[in-house]
């Protein structure tokens, strides 16, 4: 069985746009910041033999306010720049009811199956509440990334920290 980390995609690898204390996805690649750490963090953990998969949500997209095109160039523009295996993309919204929008494990389920991941030795890393409510009903070890955003915090993750960077270093610290 092999070992991922799942990781939420704004706030954690890219800037989010932080309006009034709550994080919003860039609108385009031009407002696309790579937070400090991340190329570091990522390349040592893939080193370590752990999958990358980026799973995020876009809800904008159901809303109207923002294309899938724009979320996929985002994507395409971390994954040219970055150490990463995959992106899981949920465009619904929190009424259309689907199990790949976080808090629900289905995104890291179905992943998990495809590459025969052991849940059990991997890690959700994520800057809200939904990442970690996800990666507990998976049964991943979890990080919260603190940015003290003005909105529902994480019941009970395994670890809060400040930075992606970080979070690798605990990861890899477990791993040995």
């Amino acid at each position: 069985m092999r070992r991922a980390i799942f990781l939420d995609r704004d706030g954690v690898i890219n800037r989010s746009v932080v309006r009034d204390g709550k994080p919003y996805p860039p609108s385009s690649v031009a407002e696309v910041v790579i937070l400090p750490g991340v190329a570091e963090a990522l390349a040592a953990l893939h080193d370590a033999g752990y999958l990358l998969i980026v799973v995020t949500n876009q809800p904008d997209v159901a809303r109207g306010t923002t294309s899938k095109a724009a979320v996929e160039a985002i994507n395409h523009h971390l994954n040219a720049h970055l150490t990463l295996d995959e992106f899981r993309t949920c465009y619904h919204d929190s009424t259309d009811g689907c199990d790949c929008r976080k808090p629900q494990p289905g995104s890291l389920l179905s992943a998990a199956s495809q590459y025969s991941i052991d849940l059990s030795r991997s890690y959700m890393v994520g800057d809200r509440w939904r990442d970690i409510e996800a990666g507990t009903r998976a049964g991943c070890k979890t990080i919260f990334i603190d940015y003290g955003y003005d909105e529902k915090r994480p019941e009970a993750p395994d670890f809060i920290v400040t930075s992606l960077l970080e979070a690798s270093k605990i990861i890899l610290r477990e791993t040995l």
